[in-house]
């Protein structure tokens, strides 16, 4: 997702720009790879912070909030709440359609599923379809340690894809079916 940070009467440092960018991790995992850009506004006035985010989806969508509190982690918060709501409700719409879209369809693969020769020549193959694939979440690739990583697998799900810090690979961490660790190293 590309991100345009503006500040207004306010410095952006690095530490006020990683509190955006996680902030707006929560809605890039959300909505998956829907979310296309966001512009975020930080203003300073009298005695607030204030907060301006506006997220550009796929399908022309414009999910915009406001914050406005005492601390910008606060400010960030309200918005970011704001535009989750929003963000709710799309996906919800976009689901709905989607599975309306699958009924007759499943029903027709049920019968073919059942009479898979029915009408076709004798000695042809049948063709199998493809499983459909599911993106269950988005991590970023940051550096670590591999007893960093190790840490993480629980709280992101089960699975880790980070930078080892000594030999500088991208590499995959996750928990197998009987319990233990499996690292799987790039070349």
């Amino acid at each position: 997702m590309r991100l345009e940070l503006t500040g207004r009467h306010v410095d952006i440092t690095p530490a006020l720009r990683r509190l955006v960018d996680r902030k707006l991790t929560r809605l890039g995992r959300m909505l998956n790879d829907s979310a296309l850009s966001a512009q975020v506004v930080l203003s300073r006035e009298k005695n607030s912070s204030r907060a301006d985010v506006t997220l550009h989806a796929r399908g022309e969508k414009f999910l915009h909030g406001i914050g406005k509190n005492q601390t910008w982690q606060a400010s960030m918060g309200e918005a970011v709440e704001k535009i989750v709501h929003q963000a709710q409700t799309i996906k919800g719409k976009w689901q709905e359609r989607k599975r309306r879209r699958e009924a007759p369809a499943t029903a027709g693969a049920a019968a073919e599923a059942a009479a898979p020769d029915r009408g076709a020549p004798p000695g042809t193959r049948v063709r199998l379809r493809m499983p459909p694939i599911v993106r269950s979440m988005r991590q970023t690739i940051s550096a670590m340690s591999l007893a960093e990583a190790a840490r993480q697998v629980d709280g992101n799900g089960g699975v880790v894809i980070f930078r080892d810090t000594e030999t500088r690979v991208v590499a995959v961490l996750y928990r197998g079916s009987t319990g233990e660790l499996i690292l799987v190293e790039t070349q």
